[in-house]
Formats: structure tokens, C-alpha cells, sequence
């Protein structure tokens, strides 16, 4: 399943620029575009929420984005490409000499819905791996992984001891307590 409406190839397409001429503007100093509402298709004012990666040379360079929808979707993709950019904690800031190397992936996500769950080893089974992004919340923590990171962690229980870790806990604390646990997919789509 992936969110509500899909994208045209043109909305794709100018989110995709969108998301690269901010990033160019940014790095070069100037302001991000402006929006056009007229320009913009319907779902593309739509409110939703989206994730912007980067990778550079193969690697991830940055990551960011939202997971409830709070303004329209063009809007979103254009301040988590400049967060993704400049604001993601983990990487310093993107220099101008590695834009040519940058690759831009967009994720357009469903709104999470919760996952009823009565036995935590019960967890790993209900998870679907290469569809279901996953979010933890354990009180105040949370931390999310989109379905793309299956790739990389195909194993259920690895990849919630490593959401664990995300999110600041012990890697082992989905074995032992009860958390809340969302789901949702997403469309993804990249340069």
C-alpha cells in the first residue's frame, strides 16, 4: 500500500527539481524557489508528508523529513531538501564541490496507523519488510526507519534492535516492553 494518492511522473518530476534547486540555492547562498501555486497540481498543495535522502558517492549524506502532514506536499519536500541539506544532526553541511555526486530520493508516506500487538515477540511477525515503514515510541523517544532500510536490514528482530538504538534505547527494549508501534509505506521515487 502506498499513501492515499499517487504521483504523476510530472509531479515527480518537479518535486525531484524542486528538491535539487533548493539544495543549489542554499549551497550557493540565495533563497530557496518560490512556489507558484498556480504551477502546483492539486496533490501537490495537498497537505502530506514526505522524507528527503541524500547520498553522496553511494552513501547517506542526509535525512529528513516528516511524518504526519502539516502543510502541502510541494511545500514539504522543498524544507526537508534544505533540511535534509543543512540540519540533519549526523553530517556536517553540503559543500557546493559535492552537489555533482549528490543523488536526491523523495519518499511521499501514508499517514501511520497503529499496530495492535499483544506479545512483543509477536512483533518481528507482523512487520512487512520492504513495505511497512516503522515507527517507535516508547513514552517521549521515538525514531522511525522508511521501508527502504529492509534493504539494508532484511531481519525483522535486527531491524527493531537497531529502531531501538535510533531512538536512544537499549536495542533489545522491543523484547522487553511494550511499545507503540506505527506503520505506514510509502511512494519513493529518486534521480
Amino acid at each position: 500500500m502506498v499513501p492515499e494518492q499517487q504521483l504523476s511522473n510530472d509531479d515527480r518530476t518537479f518535486l525531484l527539481k524542486l528538491a535539487r534547486n533548493t539544495i543549489e540555492n542554499c549551497v550557493n547562498g540565495t533563497r530557496p524557489p518560490k512556489l507558484d501555486p498556480d504551477a502546483l497540481s492539486p496533490i501537490l498543495k495537498e497537505q502530506g508528508a514526505s522524507f528527503v535522502t541524500l547520498t553522496y558517492k553511494g552513501y547517506l549524506r542526509g535525512c529528513v523529513g516528516a511524518l504526519e502532514p502539516y502543510q502541502g506536499l510541494a511545500e514539504d519536500v522543498r524544507e526537508h531538501a534544505e533540511a535534509a541539506a543543512f540540519q540533519d544532526y549526523r553530517f556536517p553541511q553540503v559543500q557546493a564541490r559535492e552537489l555533482q555526486d549528490i543523488k536526491i530520493e523523495i519518499s511521499y508516506l501514508s499517514r501511520p496507523k497503529s499496530l495492535k500487538y499483544e506479545n512483543p515477540t509477536d512483533l518481528p511477525k507482523l512487520l512487512k519488510p520492504n513495505i511497512d515503514g516503522v515507527v517507535l515510541r516508547d513514552g517521549m523517544r521515538r525514531a522511525t526507519f522508511l521501508p527502504q532500510v529492509w534493504e539494508k536490514i532484511p531481519d525483522a528482530e535486527e531491524f527493531l534492535e537497531e529502531l531501538c538504538m535510533k531512538m536512544g534505547a537499549q536495542p533489545d527494549l522491543w523484547r522487553r516492553k511494550k511499545l507503540d508501534v506505527f506503520t505506514y509505506q510509502v511512494e519513493e521515487f529518486h534521480e
